[in-house]
């Protein structure tokens, strides 16, 4: 069909695997919002939920750790447990994103959104 006019055969064909791309990335987005993960600290006395894309969503602490004395290993245990949520929903979506990029035909190692 676009024979005759040289390389813009292969430019419709670009823009439209752009297209895709570009649906696939909202709709992965969309997915990775229902995707949760928990991070855990001190043994799961302090556990926190986040979407896979970082949104904290829930914060579960065992109440044995409210001890007046121990303030500060409260914190720190909080503070572990959501650094902790938000690594595993990095993870997670770098591994959704792979699976995308390999759906595409992309190099595995390459990083979206751009």
């Amino acid at each position: 069909m676009l024979k005759g006019l040289g390389g813009l055969g292969d430019m419709a064909k670009m823009m439209k695997a752009a297209q895709e791309m570009q649906t696939k990335m909202g709709e992965m987005q969309e997915e990775l919002a229902a995707i949760t993960v928990t991070g855990e600290a001190g043994a799961g006395l302090v556990k926190a939920t986040a979407t896979a894309k970082g949104e904290l969503t829930a914060l579960e602490i065992d109440e044995s750790i409210f001890v007046p004395s121990e303030k500060e290993v409260a914190e720190d245990l909080i503070l572990a447990a959501i650094k902790d949520a938000q690594m595993k929903a990095a993870e997670r979506s770098q591994a959704e994103m792979a699976k995308l990029t390999e759906g595409l035909g992309l190099p595995a190692d390459m990083k979206l959104p751009f």
